[in-house]
């Protein structure tokens, strides 16, 4: 795998960052969730890598994408279609991780023309209580700034995030100490708008889709989400038995596979 380049887009007036894990292999759209970055799928794109190249976006408000002042999954689902037309490469294979694997569904469901194929890891059909214990981990009240990354992984840990590993790939440091790189109350506003019911979303996308989940997971529950793949023709469930919300983190080698193995089936070859 080529080291990947770091580029930017103007998308409906933002400035949205993203990497290009680069090679000459079939283009993989990867949608990050909350509190994330693409960078966080650089071990799914060295796995991948050369039979796929993987182009990583940072949603605005995350990474080094501008803010932006809305943080409903509209806005997050037109930037992605207007990405996905900026890089003109035809319709993509699109992966999105729990927020982002919502939005993914939703551009399929709205932009059918755009999107091959889906995969879509721990994005759930529904979103609020009491179907989901805890749709919002509210961070208003974290510290913004820590003299060290040690001490800022004492900060989140402190509010009950048992490992703040996933928080600290995106901290950088400011003038002021150590922080992050999305905005604390834009994060939680921005998953108080995903509460909602996207079940007819799930329902109308119609293209091959890989359901990723994760048994040990907190946030999808499995009866959800095998109910997903029985309602909605042409999804395969892939069930991970010892992970949990992040699969690509709690099994990269096995996430890779799946992943691997479902688009070589699901893709038609002469785009690969």
């Amino acid at each position: 795998m080529t080291t990947p380049r770091q580029n930017h887009a103007m998308v409906r007036g933002l400035r949205l960052a993203y990497l290009d894990f680069g090679g000459t292999g079939a283009p993989l759209l990867a949608l990050h969730g909350h509190f994330g970055r693409g960078r966080q799928f650089a071990r799914l794109a060295a796995d991948l890598a050369p039979r796929h190249r993987v182009i990583a976006v940072d949603l605005r408000g995350h990474g080094r994408s501008d803010r932006g002042v809305d943080v409903t999954p509209d806005a997050y689902t037109a930037d992605v279609a207007e990405f996905l037309r900026h890089l003109d490469l035809g319709p993509l294979p699109v992966l999105g991780h729990s927020m982002g694997g919502v939005i993914a569904y939703r551009v399929a469901a709205r932009h059918p023309e755009l999107v091959s194929a889906l995969i879509v890891e721990e994005g759930g059909a529904l979103n609020r209580q009491p179907e989901i214990a805890h749709p919002v981990l509210d961070v208003r009240g974290w510290a913004r700034r820590a003299p060290t990354p040690a001490a800022l992984r004492r900060e989140v840990e402190s509010h009950g995030i048992p490992d703040a590993s996933y928080f600290l790939a995106s901290a950088c440091e400011y003038p002021d100490g150590w922080g992050f790189l999305f905005d604390h109350d834009d994060m939680t506003a921005s998953q108080q708008e995903l509460i909602g019911d996207w079940w007819p979303d799930w329902l109308g996308a119609r293209c091959p889709t890989l359901l990723v989940h994760g048994l040990a997971s907190g946030v999808l529950p499995t009866a959800m989400a095998r109910d997903m793949a029985r309602r909605r023709p042409g999804t395969v469930l892939r069930e991970f038995a010892d992970c949990g919300h992040w699969v690509h983190d709690d099994d990269p080698a096995g996430f890779a596979e799946a992943v691997r193995g479902f688009l070589s089936s699901a893709v038609p070859t002469s785009t690969l």
